[in-house]
């Protein structure tokens, strides 16, 4: 069965007659528990809810896959509070004082604050070095965990997964990729061979910028265990509505990703024909150091895309000429939204940066006001 069939089919309920087709949230805390509570599905909400349960498995079903041998495997996933929320558990779940993280200097700014503000001052030891180039491969003597995202945020880096994966394993580390970008529909980690693919669903997994979730998902069920664990513990609980909106939206993934990023590629690729823009990041480009390697790790290049002009003045006439690029930050939404990156600190890029979320509109039309926005520039 092809992926999209598979995806939209998995948020349906089981058949049965007089019943609907999806069925709604569950709303409870406590659950009746009579006699043995160990013969009780469900307990109490901050363990687990129904509604949890559909979402995970739809989601673990996207992120099983097969190996470069051949070989089959079956993923877990479980649903967070937000993206963040994901990111934390695995840092809390698999490093103590006296460990060693290696991570992407570029990789998501949020994510790597957490470990220096939270995480060092505990005695974890951070090394970090660029994406590309799989530069962290040399840093991984004695490290504990490494921390991988290809593409990068915002810079589009592209790094080997399968390679570090090798690598960080022969040194004794466990593996984790943010796979927020390409989603498991673009890209799968841990058929790659990573221990957690994590990622924020607020973005493309989800698609319509109104849902603050995310999930971490892994083939071996004591990590997955263990991650059960620190979600319970610290309460970092989806409400059910938002797991039902996030069951129903990924029904249309398949539909949204294919055609977002079909526009992200035209664009970029126009972009690159424009006099005003001094740089054009975007890993479906074949001017993109990574692009080759995107090719063999992706089956989609992803709906983000980054481009540089002369200086912030001419990044903030870009956005306020534009008629279709909504100014936000985060991305992956059916709207086109854009930003100068660089007003949000934590990112070393130029003024002039733009970060772009390529959306679902009509192509021409997109182009059309890019067009118009540059021209406005000059």
């Amino acid at each position: 069965m092809r992926d999209a069939t598979k995806i939209i089919r998995s948020t349906l309920s089981r058949t049965v007659p007089g019943e609907p087709l999806s069925a709604g949230p569950v709303f409870a805390a406590p659950y009746h528990t009579p006699g043995d509570s160990s013969d009780t599905p469900y307990t109490y909400a901050r363990s687990h809810n129904p509604t949890w349960t559909a979402l995970e498995k739809a989601i673990g079903q996207m992120e099983s896959g097969q190996f470069a041998s051949g070989e089959s495997y079956t993923a877990s996933a479980l649903v967070f509070a937000s993206g963040m929320a994901a990111c934390a558990a695995v840092f809390g779940t698999v490093l103590r004082p006296g460990d060693v993280v290696v991570l992407p200097s570029n990789a998501y700014y949020t994510a790597r604050n957490l470990l220096q503000e939270h995480f060092a001052p505990i005695g974890v030891t951070l090394r970090m070095s660029p994406t590309a180039g799989n530069a962290q491969a040399e840093l991984l003597e004695g490290a504990r965990l490494l921390w991988i995202e290809s593409p990068s945020n915002p810079g589009m880096e592209i790094c080997d997964i399968a390679l570090l994966s090798e690598a960080a394993h022969r040194a004794g580390a466990l593996v984790a990729v943010d796979n927020t970008t390409p989603t498991p529909l673009g890209q799968l980690p841990l058929a790659l061979g990573a221990d957690f693919s994590v990622a924020s669903d607020s973005k493309s997994m989800t698609g319509h910028s109104d849902l603050l979730l995310g999930h971490v998902a892994v083939r071996d069920p004591k990590l997955h265990a263990k991650i059960d664990q620190w979600r319970t513990l610290t309460g970092a609980a989806l409400g059910p509505m938002e797991a039902w909106l996030a069951l129903r939206s990924i029904a249309t993934l398949p539909l949204r990703l294919e055609r977002s990023c079909e526009n992200a590629q035209r664009i970029a690729e126009f972009l690159t024909t424009r006099k005003e823009v001094t740089s054009v990041l975007y890993p479906g480009l074949p001017s993109h150091p990574g692009h080759e390697l995107a090719k063999q790790q992706m089956r989609y290049f992803g709906p983000v895309l980054s481009f540089v002009l002369q200086d912030k003045t001419a990044a903030e006439t870009f956005l306020s000429r534009s008629m279709l690029l909504t100014d936000a930050t985060s991305f992956g939404g059916v709207t086109t939204t854009a930003e100068r990156r660089a007003k949000w600190g934590g990112d070393v890029v130029p003024d002039g940066f733009i970060r772009m979320s390529v959306g679902c509109e009509a192509i021409e039309d997109l182009i059309e006001d890019i067009a118009q926005a540059l021209d406005a520039v000059r």
